[in-house]
């Protein structure tokens, strides 16, 4: 059983936490460990059981700050009455949730038949925003892996989900396909690893210019796919995309 100075000690220290808002206590604690927190950074080591659904309260009060000051009648306009919650579950629970929660688990087979031809999964789906206007990116993934002996097998879909947690914070496409690239690496320790991505970016589309047909595509090459110009031709060519 705690001693009575162990017990005010705590209760001094639980007292005063009470009005630091979460996001403080989590960036904090980011700071002290010198890790970086920039839009497309995954945090989920540094929140506590139970600071997302405070940080979700959090987001909402601030958010209808947002509406508040874009002279909105929340109060009397039935449309946007939940529109600050429905924001901050939106931004934390869903488009920008690869920010706020660990990796998906991944189950690693060994090469056992010695596989070492070309695998090309896609096109996966891409939903992204961009870290500049928090617009839509949406667009189409090619991953290309040249395996060995060594490297480890995963299942298709994991590839997919690998992307959509990468992809669920705000980006920009070149950084995104990288992090996506070195963590596929990381995964399955291919020859080759090659990764194609086309993408609407809606910060051109709905804003600014507003042109609806741009689209960006760029592509990350590792391994012996940069070496071999034969076998990027032949990943190039087998990607069904739409001209």
């Amino acid at each position: 059983m705690k001693s009575l100075p162990e017990l005010n000690s705590n209760t001094e220290a639980a007292s005063d936490d009470v009005g630091i808002p979460v996001s403080v206590k989590i960036r904090e604690r980011l700071q002290a460990a010198r890790r970086r927190f920039n839009a497309n950074d995954n945090i989920a080591d540094f929140i506590q059981p139970g600071e997302l659904e405070l940080l979700l309260d959090e987001v909402q009060h601030k958010m209808q700050g947002v509406l508040d000051s874009m002279v909105i009648d929340t109060a009397g306009d039935h449309n946007t009455a939940n529109t600050a919650r429905r924001v901050a579950k939106m931004y934390l629970n869903e488009v920008f949730s690869g920010r706020y929660v660990k990796g998906p688990t991944i189950t690693e087979f060994p090469n056992a038949e010695r596989l070492n031809e070309l695998m090309i999964v896609g096109p996966i789906t891409v939903r992204s925003a961009c870290s500049h206007h928090f617009c839509p990116v949406i667009g189409k993934l090619w991953i290309g892996i040249m395996p060995n002996e060594r490297t480890n097998v995963i299942g298709l879909s994991k590839y997919a989900r690998l992307a959509e947690w990468i992809m669920g914070r705000p980006q920009i496409q070149e950084e995104a396909v990288v992090q996506l690239a070195d963590l596929i690496q990381e995964k399955t320790k291919p020859d080759g690893l090659a990764l194609v991505m086309e993408a609407t970016h809606y910060c051109m589309a709905w804003r600014g210019v507003k042109d609806m047909n741009s689209k960006m595509i760029n592509s990350v090459m590792r391994g012996v796919f940069l070496k071999d110009v034969n076998l990027r031709r032949e990943f190039l060519a087998l990607i069904p995309r739409e001209r």
